[in-house]
Parts: structure tokens; C-alpha cells; sequence
């Protein structure tokens, strides 16, 4: 089930209301002098195609905005711990400036759950009287907050509070928080009494345990929706975050001084970069529309431009990927982008010289760009992610089609810019297809054919936030366990087939492996290495390379499980995962985040309305 939506005209923030808590916080900062750790949850598991290789190659946007805005905010002594570069550490052992931080942040995609949990675990053992305050934020929390609580003998226990929104709901419970904060006071007792006093009911975003008369009931409190930030250049400069990253290692603690800025190009040469927010579409199996409350959100050009040419500047960076839902989603915002980064120039330098920059887009709108492409490979564009999921339209319509795929694919690779098709394998698609394009095998070879560099094939899998996710388990899509194995949260990543109603599910997991291999192999090295005097230079024949090495780790990694698949007795879930814990809104409304909760026999409750089950 998507996300609830707030009311029409509150979706947003107060223009410029970003920018005055940061200006408010920065003036009480130094009074409080607040040391703040914030990892990044990653789980080596997941380390397959195709993120492969970019996975530990760019740091995430998520975590370091959320640096960023600490420092902007004044609050200096803030470290980044990326646990892709930091596989060993320790919360437990941390210390930053000779003492234990203040605050312990945690940020997690729904699949990285498990080292989430551990590190949350791990920061509860140090000695209470210098326990921070556990903060659990990212995208798990923005659809499924209660996984980052268990039970406890005196009810949820785990993080102190989960963030469910952006920059602005964090610092919007500091400045609650810090308002409250007695001299030499700890921040979780500030918290403590924060919460008995119902301030921060006040703050939209938050889930934290409840307490009456300070007591737990054994539920959860959900203070609401976020409102949104609508201008992005309202966000604190990203540059900020990349002077707080810990280096690699493996220590369990953290080092005296961060990570130094000539080594930053060297272990992140891709900075990821927020260039917009929001799509059109409203696609049954994405989560994208509903948390954006169908707004589309945008960074001005010029902002942009000076964003890449500071960490440039500063870092020596010249890759960025932007983290868009849809680059190409409004015409006219897109070109005010586009034409700014064609034009700018620093020091008399032009910007397009030094940088390059990629980002994700769809089939139709790219043909609505069609005459702009060679301004768009001006102002810097090297490469552009596609979501063609099937060319036929046959899972999900997004005005594409094989035709207009193939003419999309060779306009952009016409001028200049790598084509990389991002595609999704679904029960009803065939391996191979006589006479049709409906097979998997057959997509790939025409997206090939039309210029494609990269391949990304994922078998569909329920995604929290979603329309279909309710139905995709009542329907027993949903496996539990095969072969006695528990199926856990890093396989929903899109590369295990978790989720079928085939009768061989594990011809479908060898289907993923054999289009990978059809599309990344020698003999399209060599093809690659021969046409190598095209726009795209040595591009493909590197994806080529890329591409092989990952499906080593994919074949090692998931033919084991479809082994399994293919003698194994299958377990398959009835419902959704629930919150096990009981969840409220602020004043008696439904909890926002409580997307589906078992109310008793027969009867669902979601997001607040209680149905029968059929």
C-alpha cells in the first residue's frame, strides 16, 4: 500500500523554512557542542550485479546529506561511517573528540536490514550513562519504521526514534530536543522528556515507543507524513558531507581525523548528486510517486552547476551520477537545467570540460527530448539509465514500446550518450520467444542491437510503498523459506527470485543469470573493442569487462538458491510483514506508517481502515 498522501497544498515545507532552522540551529550550536556518528548499514551480501563495483565506488546521498546538514547546522564534530568501507566497526567502540558521540545515527535500505539491527544491538552496550541517542533513519524507515524496534521486557525497544522523512524532519527534532536540553545533560534524556511532554508529537516524520506517566504501553507513536522541502536548492551544499567521511578500515573504532580530501576521488570517483525528485508515472510496483506526495521537486541549474564545480574544485571529483526519480519527467524544468550546465563557466573554464554526469530517465520522455539530445551531451550527459522494463508493455505501460525503444535507444547513442536499459523479468515473460519480442532473450538482443552499454535485468519483488505489495502477498506470491532456508531481507534486492507463482520459480532465477550472460560475455568484448571509434569511445567494451566480473558474483551468489528452488519444498507467506507492535497517530488518527497491521481474525487494518479479508 502507498504511503498516505497529506492534504492538498500541505505536501510542502514554508518556502525558505529549510534554510531558517538551519540559520536557528547554527545560532545555538555552539552551546551544545554535540558529537554525532552516522553510519551507513550495508550488507556484503547484496554485492552482486548490477550494482556491483558502484556500490563501494560512490558514496550514498542519503547519509551524506545528512552530514552535510549537520554541519550546516553548526554542529562540526560529525563523522560519516560507511559500512562498505568499514565491514568491522563497532558502534560499542566508537569516540569521537576523546568522548562517546552525543548522537548515533543509522541509515538502511529495507535489504540491509540485518547489519541495521546489529549496529543498533551493538550501540545499546555501551554503559547507559553515555548512551546516545539512537537515531535510525533511510529508506527502510520511510515505509517500515517498526522494523528497527523489537520487543523488550518493558515493550519496543532497538533505536530510540526513527526518522521517516528528510533533512529538515531530523533537524526539526534537534531543535525540539536542544530547546529541552538542560547544562551537561545527556541528549536521550533530553529526549525522554521531550517525548513525556508530548513536544514531539509536534514534529511530522517521527516514530519512537510511547510512554504515559513515564511508563511504556507497548506501542508505537507515528507523528504523521513529512512535508517536503519543494526547492531544492534549499538543501545544504553536498560538499560539506564529503569532509566527514571515516577511510577505510578495519578497526572496530574511528580514526582521529577524517578522511583527507586529496583521497576522496580515489574511494568515491562517482559523487552521487540530488539533481530533482518526482515522476509522473504512477507505476503499480513503485514506491517514487507516493513518497514524493506526486509532487516533482528540482534543483536550479544554476545551483547544480555550482555544486559540481565546488567538488571539483575541492575534491577533484568529475563523475556524478544525479539521484533522480526522472531527470526527464518536466520538459521545460529539465531544459533550464540542461542549457545553464551547457553555458556555465568557472574561472573562465567551462563547466562541460571538466565534468561528466549521468542520470535515470524513461522511454517516452527521452522521445519527447529527442531534439535536445545533443544540448543534453553539451552540458556534460554521458550516460542515461532507462526503465524499459519489458519493451512490450506487457507488465506495466509506460508509453514504451519496441519500436519507440529502439528509436529512443539510437537517438541517444546517435549522440553521444550510452543507452543503459534497466529491465524487469516477471512470471509471464518466456526466456525466448518464436516469431515475437516477448522474450526476455529477444528484448535484450534488440535493446543490444539499438546501442544498449549496460544491462540491468531484476526479477520483480514486493517493495514496501507500493501498490501491488499488499496483493503480491495475499495472492501467496511471497516466499517464506525454500528448502528450509529463510528467505531475509538482502534478497529482496531484485536478484533472487522470492516472489513467483510459476511452477518452476527456478527456471526463472536461471533466466536472470542467462540473460546476463547472453548480454556480458567475450564474445561482446571483442565486438565492443572492434567498434571502438564510435561517440561512446571504449564505454561498452569497459561495461563489457565490468559486466563479466559481477556475473561471477551473481552466478556464485543466487545459483545456490535456485538449486533450491529446483528440489526444495517451497513456503509461502500468507500476508505482509506487520509492525509487531501496536501503532497510533497523534490525537486519535491512524498511524501513517502503519500500512497493514493483522487487527484479528479475518480483518486487516490499513492505514487506518478496517476491511474484512476475502
Amino acid at each position: 500500500m502507498e504511503l498516505p498522501r497529506r492534504d492538498c497544498g500541505d505536501e510542502l515545507l514554508r518556502p525558505g523554512e529549510l534554510t531558517d532552522i538551519r540559520r536557528r540551529l547554527r545560532r545555538i550550536a555552539p552551546k551544545h557542542d554535540l558529537a554525532t556518528v552516522i553510519a551507513c548499514a550495508f550488507d556484503h551480501r547484496t554485492r552482486m550485479l548490477p550494482f556491483i563495483f558502484a556500490d563501494t565506488r560512490m558514496v550514498p546521498a542519503g547519509v551524506r546529506a545528512i552530514g552535510s546538514a549537520m554541519v550546516d547546522a553548526g554542529f562540526e564534530k560529525t563523522r560519516l561511517v560507511l559500512q562498505q568501507w568499514n565491514r568491522y566497526f563497532r558502534p560499542s567502540r566508537m569516540q569521537l573528540d576523546g568522548r562517546v558521540p552525543d548522537l548515533f545515527m543509522i541509515s538502511s535500505m529495507g535489504m540491509h536490514l540485518a547489519p541495521c539491527l546489529e549496529l543498533i544491538r551493538d550501540a545499546q552496550h555501551i554503559e547507559l550513562r553515555h548512551r546516545p541517542l539512537i537515531i535510525a533513519g533511510g529508506s527502510l524507515n520511510l515505509y517500515q519504521p517498526y522494523e528497527v524496534f523489537r520487543a523488550g521486557p518493558n515493550g519496543p525497544c532497538g533505536a530510540d526514534v526513527a526518522v521517516t522523512g528528510e533533512e529538515y524532519v531530523l533537524l526539526n527534532l534537534l531543535e525540539v530536543l536542544l530547546s529541552l536540553r538542560g547544562t551537561g545533560e545527556s541528549m536521550r534524556a533530553a529526549f525522554d522528556r521531550a517525548r513525556q511532554t508530548g513536544a514531539l508529537r509536534a514534529v511530522p516524520g517521527l516514530v519512537y515507543p510511547e510512554y504515559q506517566r513515564g511508563r511504556p504501553t507497548g506501542e508505537l507513536m507515528d507523528t504523521g507524513m513529512q512535508r517536503l522541502v519543494g526547492d531544492l536548492d534549499e538543501l545544504p551544499d553536498s560538499v560539506l558531507g564529503y569532509g566527514l567521511l571515516e577511510a577505510p578500515g578495519r578497526g572496530a573504532g574511528l580514526a582521529a581525523r577524517a578522511v583527507e580530501a586529496q583521497r576522496v576521488r580515489r574511494l568515491s570517483p562517482i559523487s552521487s548528486l540530488v539533481l530533482t525528485f518526482g515522476c509522473k508515472f504512477a507505476c503499480p510496483y513503485c514506491p517514487i510517486p507516493g513518497y514524493n506526495q506526486r509532487q516533482h521537486r528540482v534543483k536550479s541549474g544554476a545551483r547544480i552547476a555550482e555544486e559540481m564545480w565546488r567538488l571539483h574544485k575541492t575534491y577533484g571529483l568529475r563523475y556524478f551520477f544525479g539521484t533522480d526519480d526522472n531527470f526527464f519527467n518536466h520538459k521545460g524544468r529539465t531544459l533550464d537545467i540542461v542549457e545553464t550546465l551547457a553555458r556555465a563557466e568557472f574561472e573562465g573554464v567551462p563547466l562541460r570540460r571538466k565534468v561528466r554526469w549521468y542520470s535515470e530517465v524513461t522511454v517516452h520522455d527521452t522521445l519527447q527530448m529527442k531534439e535536445h539530445l545533443p544540448l543534453i551531451r553539451t552540458a556534460g550527459c554521458r550516460a542515461l539509465w532507462l526503465g524499459v522494463e519489458d519493451m512490450t508493455a506487457t507488465l506495466v505501460k509506460k508509453g514504451q514500446s519496441v519500436d519507440k525503444t529502439t528509436d529512443a535507444f539510437r537517438s541517444l547513442r546517435n549522440v553521444g550518450i550510452c543507452p543503459m536499459p534497466m529491465m524487469m523479468h516477471h512470471d509471464g515473460q518466456p526466456l525466448y520467444s518464436r516469431h515475437s519480442s516477448y522474450g526476455l532473450l529477444n528484448q535484450i538482443k534488440l535493446l543490444r542491437q539499438a546501442g544498449a552499454v549496460s544491462l540491468q535485468v531484476l526479477m520483480v519483488t514486493p517493495s514496501p510503498g507500493t501498490r501491488l505489495y499488499d496483493e503480491t502477498f495475499t495472492s501467496g506470491q511471497v516466499f517464506d523459506n525454500v528448502a528450509g532456508r529463510q528467505v531475509q531481507n538482502y534478497m529482496y534486492d531484485g536478484n533472487y527470485v522470492i516472489a513467483s507463482n510459476h511452477q518452476r520459480p527456478w527456471r526463472k532465477q536461471l533466466n536472470l543469470l542467462a540473460g546476463y550472460l547472453y548480454f556480458y560475455n567475450p564474445l561482446w568484448l571483442a565486438v565492443a573493442l572492434m567498434r571502438s571509434n564510435s561517440k561512446v569511445s571504449l564505454k561498452p567494451a569497459g561495461m563489457q569487462i565490468v559486466g563479466m566480473m559481477g556475473l561471477v558474483q551473481t552466478v556464485r551468489r543466487t545459483f545456490g538458491w535456485a538449486w533450491r528452488l529446483r528440489w526444495g519444498r517451497i513456503k509461502r507467506l500468507a500476508c505482509p510483514p506487520v509492525s509487531p507492535f501496536p501503532m497510533r497517530g497523534v490525537n486519535g488518527e491512524p498511524a501513517a506508517h502503519e500500512l497493514v497491521r493483522l487487527v484479528g481474525t479475518g480483518v486487516t487494518q490499513i492505514n487506518g481502515a478496517t476491511i474484512p479479508e476475502s
